[in-house]
């Protein structure tokens, strides 16, 4: 099993020596005579693997990872965790260290919120307004890595983490394949993949249904949620072909659509006083709101090998869709405010990447993005009206419409280059350039360096500095116009809107890797980092639909431990980290807080909500018969957090919520029953000891409600390959 810093050591090992060598050995010459037959130069089904596996070691050149710490989930791994295949990417990220989990299937990477880019093949997708739903999978993945730490020149905008996804093909990946997965919860998730090549063209799709009645965070802490049914939709789709051996095109494609219900929080009551058309109480056990999500991805890409040149160049787009329905009598009662809302986000643009190895001491790498974005929403809201005291004028609601919309642009450039100044020590350093336009207008040059030195034969030290300019989330910032909602049940407190700005931020890195014997790795890495405009997110209202939001100043800093052994049959890792992340003075969307709070926080650091100080996973497995054509692997892992932040009455984010565990376990049996290619059985427990722990309670700032975690999950499933 491929975990944390044992992985990450093979994939730094990886780039130190695509450095040193040549990406591409000589590529096969088709016979003469093959070729004066077709009239073109002709490609074997034999060689097309092989240059299939040498394009994607220079796609890898032309991503570095020098210098950054680099966590690698590969095809075994994947399939090893609780739930393997069907697990979503947020469970896959919390076997990593620093990540901290929250509600909304969220994840926090090393103190930021949110703030993590995600690529497919190297190419990095626009953000999307999924919230509940992700349209990304582990389902499609071949191997999933997360770098951390002080990024190289490469990689803008989004920094905490970098999620980058190879995805499967139809050359590592073919045949048919079905399955069926289910248990708990009413849970129902069919699913199907096919990979398949004719010639120099190679195919790989996949998709699967999921059906439960606990997908969202219960409110409550009861084994049951109430109103917390889901219904959801993934496609994905590869395609590549070779044009000769230095070329390639693929296409990408991917799908999402879902509906949720809201679970409900039981025995609340209405307490603002409202009267609504002659109804003044309400059961909240009977509230019916639902959220619906969409999202579709596309990508299309050229790659090209020029003698010691690499070169990928890719046009993208994607686009996402959310809408809410609310409970028309029950949220006006409740939150005076019942919103229909529906937002929307089209972006689309141009990604290239190239690498030069100039000789054996120096390999430059250079590229752009750009993008142009456009993001609408549109609210109807029903208020009820209210005098210059507060006191209700009417029980019969009134309607305010708020719509809009907006294009805007981001755009990036970088050269970096990375020199191997000794056999022992490399340094890569570069520049980016990166603007914005869109509410907010900015731009700012970025150094960045990074050192790697191998001190001995098992010791790797690195260090690293990184100038950081991540641009508020474009469709997650849309005005609001407060002045309608003067006189009215939702008139906020605080008039004040100022629009969100881009988060300026210096990022360093320091870290030591050891291998102690063969097989056993450990790991120690420390961060800080300083911002100015440190971009928070917060759910306000009704409606899943986060907004962003400045402090003005900014600190994060912590300490992360790593550990995996891998010898034989067994894989174990352990991973601890120490976060520490505040900030002060609220500066942009204000109308959002109380005025209390902003001035409490106007004068003191506090902490964000999603800080949390301690993390820490772990996992063993064993497999049983290895080498063999149908081994048996059993693992188990599980996930410690510190707790969240909540509020007390006079300090915001001023308590830490209780710490809690959970440990899952699985079990993966392949079978030859005599049918097709072969028959897979697993069997997933989540959270065995059925532990009751809550990751928020509804207090702290940006929290909507509080949410508690999945109770003991048992899942099964059977694939069988074609």
């Amino acid at each position: 099993m491929l975990f944390a810093p044992f992985a990450r050591l093979k994939i730094s090992a990886l780039a130190l020596t695509l450095a040193a060598a040549p990406a591409f050995a000589e590529s096969p010459t088709p016979a003469p005579q093959d070729a004066a037959a077709a009239g073109t130069t002709s490609i074997t089904l034999d060689t097309v693997e092989v240059i299939s596996e040498k394009l994607d070691i220079a796609r890898l050149q032309i991503q570095p990872s020098l210098g950054a710490s680099t966590y690698y989930f590969g095809p075994e791994a994947l399939a090893t965790i609780p739930k393997g295949e069907n697990a979503p990417l947020n469970q896959v990220l919390l076997q990593m260290p620093g990540v901290a989990q929250d509600s909304f299937g969220q994840v926090h990477v090393r103190g930021d919120h949110a703030n993590v880019q995600f690529r497919i093949n190297g190419v990095q997708l626009p953000e999307g307004l999924s919230v509940f739903g992700q349209a990304l999978e582990s389902r499609f993945a071949r191997s999933i890595s997360l770098l951390t730490g002080a990024l190289p020149a490469q990689y803008g905008f989004q920094t905490a983490g970098v999620l980058d996804i190879q995805t499967k093909t139809g050359l590592t990946n073919p045949g048919f394949a079905l399955s069926m997965y289910g248990g708990s919860f009413n849970w129902l998730q069919p699913s199907f993949e096919y990979g398949g090549r004719e010639g120099p063209v190679d195919w790989f799709l996949t998709g699967d249904y999921l059906g439960n009645d606990r997908d969202i965070e219960n409110p409550a802490a009861a084994f049951n949620a109430i109103h917390d049914s889901t219904q959801q939709f993934h496609g994905f789709a590869y395609m590549s072909g070779i044009i000769n051996p230095d070329t390639r095109v693929s296409v990408i494609g991917g799908a999402f659509n879902g509906r949720f219900q809201i679970p409900n929080n039981p025995g609340q009551s209405p307490s603002l006083g409202l009267n609504v058309l002659g109804v003044t109480s309400f059961n909240s056990n009977l509230l019916n709101e639902v959220q619906h999500e969409a999202t579709q991805f596309g990508v299309l890409s050229l790659q090209e090998h020029i003698g010691d040149i690499n070169l990928q160049i890719s046009a993208f787009v994607r686009n996402s869709v959310l809408s809410f329905s609310p409970d028309v009598i029950g949220d006006l009662l409740f939150n005076g405010v019942t919103p229909f809302a529906r937002r929307s986000d089209l972006a689309e643009g141009v990604q290239a990447d190239a690498s030069w190895r100039i000789n054996d001491s120096h390999t430059l790498r250079g590229g752009f993005l750009g993008q142009v974005e456009t993001t609408a929403f549109d609210t109807t809201s029903f208020v009820l009206p209210v005098d210059a005291t507060g006191a209700q004028m009417s029980n019969v609601p009134l309607s305010i419409v708020d719509n809009g919309a907006r294009t805007g642009g981001l755009y990036g450039v970088y050269l970096q280059d990375e020199w191997r100044i000794l056999p022992a020590l490399t340094l890569n350093y570069g520049l980016r350039f990166d603007g914005v336009n869109e509410f907010t207008n900015a731009n700012q040059v970025s150094p960045r360096v990074n050192a790697v030195w191998k001190a001995t034969e098992t010791t790797t030290v690195h260090a690293g500095y990184s100038r950081y300019f991540t641009p508020p989330p474009f469709e997650l910032v849309s005005p609001t116009t407060i002045a309608l909602f003067n006189n009215t049940t939702a008139a906020p407190s605080v008039q004040q809107d100022d629009a969100v700005k881009a988060d300026r931020s210096h990022y360093f890195d320091l870290g030591v890797s050891q291998v102690v014997i063969p097989g056993l790795t450990i790991g120690l890495d420390g961060y800080y980092k300083l911002s100015k405009n440190l971009i928070d997110e917060g759910q306000f209202g009704a409606p899943i639909i986060l907004t962003a939001f400045n402090y003005a100043k900014g600190r994060v800093g912590g300490v992360e431990f790593t550990l995996s052994y891998d010898q034989g049959p067994w894989s174990i890792y352990g991973n601890a980290a120490y976060s520490h992340a505040a900030g002060t003075d609220i500066v942009s969307a204000q109308f959002n807080f109380a005025p209390d709070r902003l001035a409490y926080i106007a004068q003191n650091y506090i902490h964000l909500d999603h800080d949390q100080t301690w993390t820490a996973s772990a996992g063993a497995a064993y497999t049983l018969n290895q080498g063999t054509k149908y081994p048996t692997r059993v693992s188990v892992d599980l996930f410690v957090q510190s707790g969240l932040r909540a509020s007390t009455p006079t300090v915001p984010n001023g308590a830490s919520l209780p710490e809690y565990a959970a440990v899952n376990a699985s079990i993966v049996q392949k079978l030859d029953l005599g049918i097709g290619q072969g028959t897979e059985l697993r069997l997933d427990v989540l959270n065995i000891g059925d532990a009751v722990y809550e990751i928020r309670n509804g207090t702290g700032v940006g929290v909507g409600a509080p949410q508690f975690g999945i109770r003991r999950t048992i899942l099964a499933g059977l694939t069988q390959r074609f």
